[in-house]
Order: C-alpha cells, then structure tokens, then sequence
C-alpha cells in the first residue's frame, strides 16, 4: 500500500501512524477516536489517514491483463 510519509499540507508525519491507526479501526474502535488517541489533531493530517486507499488491488487487474495480451501477441509472432 502506498502510505503518504507527510501531509501535503503541513508536512507532518502521518505514516508512522498508519499501521496502528489500521489496526485500531479494523478492530472496531471508532476512527475520529483513534485518531485523536495517536495525537493527529489537525484536519489536513486526519484526511491524510481517513482518505488512504489500498490502490494495488485496483491495479493488480490491468498488469495481469497486460502480461496475458503480451503472451498472446509473443505466441502469435512466432
């Protein structure tokens, strides 16, 4: 997963806190109270976290789809 390091806008460290910001919410905790927990008290930095998506699911599709068209079009050639 792709974890911005800082904040865009303040440049405060937010990915030393992801993985228990993660873990917090996962297991049920509410994430406005986890993240007031883990000192994150600015809004830019709390939408640093909130807004994270795990993209490599998304992409993970188009290479597999991109490796096979490949192969197809190697195998047509020779």
């Amino acid at each position: 997963m792709l974890i911005p390091v800082r904040c865009f806008t303040c440049g405060n460290m937010v990915a030393d806190k992801f993985e228990d910001y993660q873990n917090k919410v996962k297991a049920g905790e509410d994430p406005k109270k986890v993240l007031d927990f883990l000192g994150i008290e600015r809004y830019c930095c709390r939408r640093m976290l909130l807004t994270t998506v795990e993209t490599i699911q998304q992409v993970i599709p188009f290479y597999e789809a991109i490796q096979k068209r490949k192969e197809e079009v190697q195998s047509e050639l020779e």
